[in-house]
């Protein structure tokens, strides 16, 4: 059996979760371009500590730090809204606002992945990615 996955966007989330759920502080994943963009957004925002790539054979990793030890994840739920079965795109004055401002929504937009609050700003609409609060 293959372990490719069909949205590897929703594995990233989902590893995340789980390792914060568990109580672990950090998540390696195999690399992408999007991925790390994703996770360096989420991390801009403050929503993980840190985000790094390291080179291996065969295959770069991103090794995510979600918190320091003995603290807990800044994030209460994180999820994928936009799905390979169903994508979901917005217009800038449909952006979702996410428990009334406390949370984020990252946007794929022409410019790049951002979040709700930047692409509001820059005027621009996209697919949603994903939900964190």
């Amino acid at each position: 059996m293959s372990m490719v996955s069909t949205d590897p966007i929703a594995d990233m989330l989902t590893r995340i979760r789980n390792a914060a759920n568990v109580g672990k502080h950090e998540v390696r994943l195999p690399h992408s371009k999007i991925k790390e963009t994703i996770a360096k957004e989420l991390a801009k925002n403050g929503f993980l500590k840190s985000v790094s790539v390291e080179k291996a054979t065969p295959r770069a990793e991103i090794v995510i730090l979600i918190n320091e030890e003995g603290q807990n994840a800044r994030f209460t739920e994180i999820a994928r809204m936009s799905t390979p079965g169903r994508r979901m795109y917005t217009s800038v004055k449909d952006i979702p606002r996410i428990k009334s401002g406390r949370g984020i929504v990252l946007v794929s937009t022409s410019k790049g992945v951002m979040s709700g609050f930047e692409a509001a700003k820059q005027r621009l609409g996209g697919e949603v990615i994903c939900k964190v609060y």
